[in-house]
């Protein structure tokens, strides 16, 4: 597995922190040496969880991946996820954020992502093979998990599709191209970032932010919550459930079936 560059940097950091503290090379380590890092960085340094999480996933692919050493140590220490509510754009939002998109490939791309709920990594990727115009689907291809699958594809969105081709996709494989090959993910968070300081909107939003009010907004569009599941292809039902908390048109109705049957006490 090809891990992004990003990525691979917080690796070989997370690596490189662990030398420096015991001023060892890592291979010299024992299980017991690794286990007191993250009792260091978590008691003394008092380090966020998404950073210990980081520094567990790097230095776990090295022992692992690398070195060949399963220790039991990497399950032990890692962080327990809090269950804090995705950030979620409201429809007008979104619109308002688009909009501000100057470049048009990039534009085009994050408008995708919402349309269809798709993640960075699922986008970018897309090719002009993808889009399935019969029957309005568009095929994601090697998804989380690994998986190809199909999503509803809005005929709107569809036309806006067809017609960036025509006048951006220069012959060429990649729905989303830049020079020899697709666009990045790096570049297309920061044009997220700047749209979204541009509007004023301060809610702590990314493109990810997309996916997560696509799903909002089809609930409170009435669409059943296993439907969901299957678009998104969450394997686990509660990692869709969470949506459930965020739609306000569902408090609603429940307010409203509530008051109605409690009236007549």
């Amino acid at each position: 597995m090809l891990y992004p560059p990003k990525t691979q940097r917080s690796y070989l950091d997370a690596v490189r922190k662990l030398a420096k503290h015991y001023m060892r090379s890592p291979d010299q380590l024992s299980e017991e040496e690794v286990r007191q890092f993250f009792l260091y960085l978590i008691n003394s340094r008092k380090a966020a969880k998404s950073t210990v999480t980081i520094y567990l996933c790097g230095i776990k692919f090295f022992f692992e991946k690398t070195l060949g050493r399963l220790w039991p140590v990497f399950d032990l220490v890692r962080p327990r996820r809090s269950k804090k509510l995705p950030v979620v754009l409201s429809r007008e939002e979104v619109r308002t954020v688009l909009k501000r998109i100057k470049h048009p490939v990039l534009r085009m791309a994050l408008t995708t992502m919402y349309a269809c709920g798709l993640r960075i990594s699922e986008a970018v990727r897309l090719t002009i093979k993808d889009i399935d115009g019969d029957r309005h689907q568009l095929w994601v291809r090697c998804g989380k998990g690994g998986k190809d699958s199909a999503v509803p594809l809005p005929d709107h969105v569809l036309k806006l599709l067809r017609n960036h081709y025509k006048n951006f996709g220069n012959g060429g494989t990649w729905l989303f191209p830049q020079k020899q090959w697709h666009i990045g993910t790096e570049i297309l968070q920061d044009a997220f970032k700047q749209a979204l300081h541009e509007t004023g909107i301060k809610k702590s939003a990314t493109p990810h932010t997309l996916r997560h009010s696509y799903a909002t907004h089809l609930l409170e569009n009435g669409e059943d919550i296993t439907t969901l599941q299957k678009i998104l292809g969450h394997a686990d039902f509660s990692t869709t459930k969470i949506y459930l908390h965020l739609t306000s048109k569902i408090s609603e109705r429940l307010d409203k079936s509530l008051n109605e049957l409690m009236s007549d006490l």
